[in-house]
């Protein structure tokens, strides 16, 4: 049951939370969990804030306090993990409330500063993502377009490069061309250490890149990197049979984190909710040969998301050969059970249809929104309405929508002025 208050800071803060595309179902433990996290006076504040970067000086208009004051609160609040302040391309200093995933709930664990009570803050986690169900399926079940995607496993992709890999589809890519890169505790082993359920698969691992990088860097929540140790940590990773999950946008990828089938929530919602497509696979699938498959059985240990088994071969001359067999249903197309093939049985080939990988963060959030239907949160955000630039940013995204989702655009905003521009481009 939901926590009942009269309009407390955090009643007000849920609120806010689910004006996101993907929200965070109010219960009791929800609600101890954003009492660890935030005073009321600070829950208050926060659940004031716009969906979309904003200053300083949009935080103080909407706080109603001094510019001094209101920076104050914004860089305690970001030296925490609960904001993120990054520079614009112009040099502003800018402040964003991450989601709760990914987002604070994440940078709350991974920052190591002793005054929060992370076996506490592990448990009640635990209640609210692993045992409770609503968050995991409203973050991970809801909408075609997901938060996070599967990055193929480069060294599984054929020798002979006879398939094409797009840049954005290469972790190593995200590594490289970042501007900025960090690299912290994985939160979901972090939460499982403390629950003594931890798997045996590297701990600081988890990879942070361009402004949120930027922001955990600053404040000691991430260290620094530099290229070469995020491809080592990439290579690391892919020893460990560990799968690369990252943002789902092809331009200025924020994180990339190294998955363990039995920690991490994104795994575990790719098992849980397979058939709903949780996550967004890669564009690859493996293929056995039927042939060359001894049945060992080696796929099927390693999959971190149970797609792989055994079965019969159904060879009348050999009654006990076995093979292994893919449900493709299930399959992220990570590449883990081509690299640990020890006869060469398996391969990657490309889907029959490509997976659709939005441009950027913009185009995520509207379409997560649109498909939600919250557009008209991101549309009337707190007055951002006169923000031109991230109207025209949210109503470009719109106007390229398939027909479908422009209509369902329509019915959520209820507005004249977007009804007409939506109609004269058809």
């Amino acid at each position: 049951m939901a926590h009942q208050t009269v309009k407390s800071g955090y009643a007000e803060l849920v609120d806010r939370l689910n004006r996101f595309p993907q929200g965070a179902p109010p219960s009791d433990v929800l609600h101890a969990i954003l009492k660890l996290l935030f005073s009321e006076k600070e829950a208050g504040l926060v659940a004031l804030l716009p969906i979309r970067p904003f200053t300083a000086k949009r935080a103080a208009r909407a706080w109603k306090l001094s510019r001094l004051e209101t920076r104050r609160v914004l860089d305690a609040l970001a030296s925490r993990g609960v904001l993120l302040d990054v520079e614009d391309q112009e040099g502003r200093q800018r402040y964003v409330l991450p989601p709760p995933m990914a987002g604070f709930f994440e940078f709350s664990l991974m920052r190591l500063h002793g005054e929060l009570d992370q076996k506490l803050l592990s448990e009640l986690f635990y209640q609210y993502l692993n045992v409770e169900e609503e968050f995991i399926k409203a973050l991970f079940t809801t909408g075609q377009t997901q938060l996070g995607r599967v990055f193929v496993q480069e060294r599984a992709l054929p020798a002979d490069n006879g398939i094409h890999v797009l840049d954005y589809e290469r972790a190593s890519e995200v590594v490289t061309t970042a501007k900025h890169r960090g690299v912290g505790l994985c939160y979901c082993r972090h939460k499982m250490q403390h629950m003594d359920r931890v798997c045996d698969a590297p701990m600081e691992i988890c990879m942070t890149f361009n402004s949120t990088a930027q922001s955990l860097v600053k404040h000691g929540i991430a260290r620094q990197m530099d290229a070469a140790e995020g491809l080592d940590l990439l290579q690391q990773a892919q020893e460990q049979n560990l799968v690369q999950f990252g943002e789902n946008v092809q331009r200025r990828v924020n994180f990339v984190c190294n998955c363990c089938g039995c920690c991490c929530e994104a795994m575990t919602a790719a098992r849980r909710f397979g058939l709903l497509n949780p996550i967004h696979t890669s564009n690859f699938l493996p293929r056995v040969d039927r042939e060359t498959c001894n049945g060992c059985a080696k796929c099927v240990d390693v999959c971190p998301v149970e797609a792989m088994s055994v079965v019969s071969a159904n060879d009348p001359q050999r009654p006990k050969k076995r093979k292994a067999h893919l449900d493709e249903r299930f399959c992220l197309g990570c590449g883990v059970c081509v690299r640990n093939c020890g006869v060469d049985a398996i391969r990657l080939e490309p889907r029959p249809e490509r997976v659709i990988t939005p441009v950027d963060s913009t185009q995520r959030a509207v379409m997560m929104a649109i498909e939600r239907g919250k557009l008209q949160n991101l549309i009337f955000d707190n007055h951002a309405l006169a923000s031109h630039r991230a109207m025209a940013a949210i109503l470009g995204v719109v106007l390229k929508a398939p027909p479908v989702k422009q209509r369902l655009a329509r019915q959520q905003m209820k507005s004249l002025y977007v009804e007409s521009m939506v109609s004269g481009r058809r």
